[in-house]
């Protein structure tokens, strides 16, 4: 009965984890794609700034979102492996 609510409450951080990061995620898509008209007058090196938020800056987000995700779930998964052996 113990493992299955270390579990549960496993489980919940996870999808509390990947709903804030998948809610960053869109945050960050729709931002690029709602402000690109109003960065388009910005460039940098002959081109628009909104041109490289959505080529390079939107793409290093994203891999701060895989990172931020790996790293986290490490520690819960880690912090759930040495709560199931302390309950049996």
């Amino acid at each position: 009965m113990r493992a299955a609510s270390l579990r549960a409450q496993h489980w919940a951080k996870a999808r509390r984890l990947i709903a804030l990061l998948l809610g960053l995620w869109l945050a960050t898509w729709f931002g690029t794609v709602f402000f690109a008209r109003d960065l388009a007058h910005l460039a940098v090196f002959g081109w628009p700034l909104s041109f490289y938020l959505a080529a390079q800056g939107t793409s290093l987000i994203y891999l701060a979102i895989i990172g931020a995700y790996a790293w986290r779930m490490r520690v819960l998964d880690r912090r759930y492996a040495r709560l199931l052996e302390d309950a049996a």
